[in-house]
């Protein structure tokens, strides 16, 4: 079994959601004693122990109601007599702090040539954990796209079983070409990214769809595709179009509106004061 944080390590690295229970308090005979931690994972699997038996069962439905809810909790047991509920005969009490942990919001970046790794480098930069995929591994890796979390040098359709795919992913498809777009896009319409943007033109796109509701995709279910992606900058370089792309996740993130700050007339006014 691994140790308790290497678990840890690979769910920050992965994004992989999870609780971790600690105990904070324990008076009298207990099973295990203050500082005593364990890691739940959202099936129930645990690593580490706070002291098994029904007290640690009762821990781990508690993890996952916190998973669900997105909030810590503390929660005390007496360890004295089981036919008034307690879970437990040791004579001690209990408390274990269950907290939910959060991870960072992920930039998933499928496609890693000029505009792909400038996407990678200002994600990084704005505080995203970031993804970089590509089938290519000449282009998946540390020395062509530095700074990344996690590089994966698969083909898309391997994406979903390789990361956790959260609401809070946002996925950013700046492949090579429409055909890469129309074989990997079916394998990411069902997750629950709250962002997925595809890069091109719009006749691109409306190719690309053409294409895919071909293969029988409803086109209700390509409406989520934000194509093209970003917000309209006029932008040419690669670093200009990367601007445009995290502008718009942001706002997507944040519920922005996307208009202008600057209120309308307040130059001329200012200039004629």
């Amino acid at each position: 079994m691994p140790s308790l944080f290497k678990t840890l390590s690979d769910i920050e690295t992965h994004g992989q959601p999870a609780a971790l229970a600690t105990i904070i308090r324990a008076r009298g005979s207990t099973p295990r004693h203050a500082g005593s931690k364990m890691v739940i994972h959202p099936d129930g699997r645990v690593t580490g122990t706070i002291g098994g038996g029904e007290m640690e069962s009762r821990v781990i439905a508690e993890a996952q109601a916190a998973l669900a809810e997105g909030r810590p909790r503390i929660v005390r047991y007496s360890l004295v007599d089981p036919k008034s509920g307690d879970p437990g005969v040791c004579g001690g009490e209990v408390e274990i702090f269950v907290e939910p942990l959060a991870s960072a919001p992920t930039v998933l970046v499928i496609g890693a040539g000029h505009v792909g790794r400038a996407v990678a480098h200002l994600a990084k930069w704005l505080g995203f954990r970031v993804v970089v995929a590509d089938d290519r591994p000449e282009y998946a890796n540390e020395e062509w796209a530095p700074g990344a979390d996690l590089y994966l040098a698969v083909p898309i359709k391997d994406i979903p079983q390789r990361l956790t795919i959260l609401p809070d992913t946002y996925i950013v498809l700046t492949t090579r070409n429409m055909g890469v777009d129309v074989e990997g896009l079916p394998h990411l319409l069902d997750t629950p990214a709250g962002y997925l943007g595809v890069i091109g033109s719009r006749r691109r796109w409306a190719a690309a769809v053409q294409q895919l509701e071909a293969r029988g995709l409803p086109r209700e279910k390509l409406a989520k595709v934000h194509s093209p992606m970003g917000l309209e900058l006029n932008a040419e370089t690669p670093e200009e179009i990367a601007v445009s792309i995290l502008a718009e996740i942001i706002q997507v993130r944040n519920g922005g509106s996307g208009e202008a700050m600057r209120l309308a007339g307040a130059g001329e006014a200012e200039a004629t004061g």
